[in-house]
């Protein structure tokens, strides 16, 4: 009997070591995995509280697509991109496309005061923790999504980009309902 319980109790531990190491190893590959949002993926839900009171989110943005654009005062390309994203917002948001950007400033003045001065009228939200952005898994700037109803990603736009420019322009109007 006692050779039985024995190998019994080897067996469990060994099973026990295994379980665990499996376990550890998990941990570990979550730690570590890419977490980027690509084209084809859902994009994370999210709710951000604009500069304008509205509180536009990844499932109530009331249009037919959301594109959301991470940036920052101190990134000079995000900066010289905001002219033509406020162009491209004045003509595109009359078809359904929502342009929400998303300042990740560690400053609120230097955010509010850039507002003021630039013009911009699209809604933008202050996340000075950069924690909308972590959920994309963006750590670079500028970088944008273009988001259905459905919260699949269509299009992911890295670095500046020209928004009234043909390409831009073609790359989002495939997404647009003919009509």
């Amino acid at each position: 009997m006692s050779k039985q319980r024995n190998a019994a109790i080897e067996r469990f531990l060994i099973a026990l070591i295994i379980l665990s190491t499996l376990v550890l190893s998990y941990g570990i590959y979550d730690a570590v995995r890419d977490r980027t949002v690509n084209v084809g993926d859902r994009a994370p839900r999210f709710q951000a509280a604009t500069s304008n009171g509205a509180t536009i989110g990844s499932n109530n943005f009331q249009g037919e697509l959301l594109l959301v654009n991470f940036w920052a005062t101190w990134c000079p390309p995000c900066v010289q991109e905001m002219p033509s994203l406020e162009q491209f917002h004045q003509k595109y948001g009359k078809r359904g496309v929502v342009v929400l950007g998303v300042n990740v400033d560690r400053n609120e003045q230097t955010y509010r005061q850039f507002m003021q001065r630039s013009g911009i009228t699209f809604p933008n939200t202050f996340d000075p923790t950069a924690g909308i952005g972590a959920q994309f898994g963006t750590y670079k700037y500028p970088e944008t999504y273009l988001i259905n109803r459905e919260g699949r990603v269509l299009e992911k736009f890295v670095g500046p980009e020209a928004w009234t420019s043909p390409e831009v322009v073609a790359r989002i109007e495939r997404h647009l309902p003919k009509g």
